[in-house]
């Protein structure tokens, strides 16, 4: 039986310089961080019959505690990655091959204080230990190498919006 594919929501933040949001990840289970390659953006499950820009602003808050957004733009299409081969202890993410995700961009409008990492307010561990704005460009360089070629449609797909 081939596993199903999680929907998920990815977040671009970028900031009035162009510049996108990123935070270095201490994942574990299939999505398993290498080191070296640990930056990531928000990222996060939809829950059934939930709208796609309403589970950006989910996540994002969830993981970030950024609420202070405007859209800028979402993608239409569904952009799948596998995750790689999983034999560790059972995790929620054991149950699906990869994530099928649909990105969403925002403009932050808030002050860099109002990002809060390291203690985002809900009852998960935190997803990050840090974060930076960084150029669009560079994020496929920096993610885990299972998530590159999403990454390279979200560059494409949002670079109106980036920091040349």
């Amino acid at each position: 039986m081939t596993l199903p594919y999680r929907p998920n929501v990815g977040i671009a933040l970028f900031n009035a310089e162009g510049l996108v949001f990123a935070g270095r990840s201490h994942a574990a289970g299939p999505e398993r961080i290498e080191p070296g390659f640990e930056w990531q953006m928000p990222q996060g499950g939809i829950e059934p019959d939930e709208e796609i820009v309403a589970a950006a602003r989910r996540e994002l808050a969830e993981e970030t505690r950024v609420t202070s957004v405007s859209l800028l733009a979402a993608t239409d299409e569904w952009w799948a990655y596998d995750f790689p081969p999983y034999d560790g202890p059972p995790h929620k993410l054991s149950a699906f091959r990869g994530q099928r995700q649909r990105w969403v961009a925002f403009r932050f409008e808030g002050p860099d204080s109002e990002i809060d990492v390291l203690d985002p307010g809900g009852p998960e561990i935190p997803e990050f230990s840090e974060w930076g704005w960084f150029r669009l460009s560079a994020l496929p360089t920096m993610v885990v190498p299972f998530k590159r070629e999403v990454y390279a449609r979200v560059v494409t797909a949002f670079a109106a919006h980036a920091a040349p």
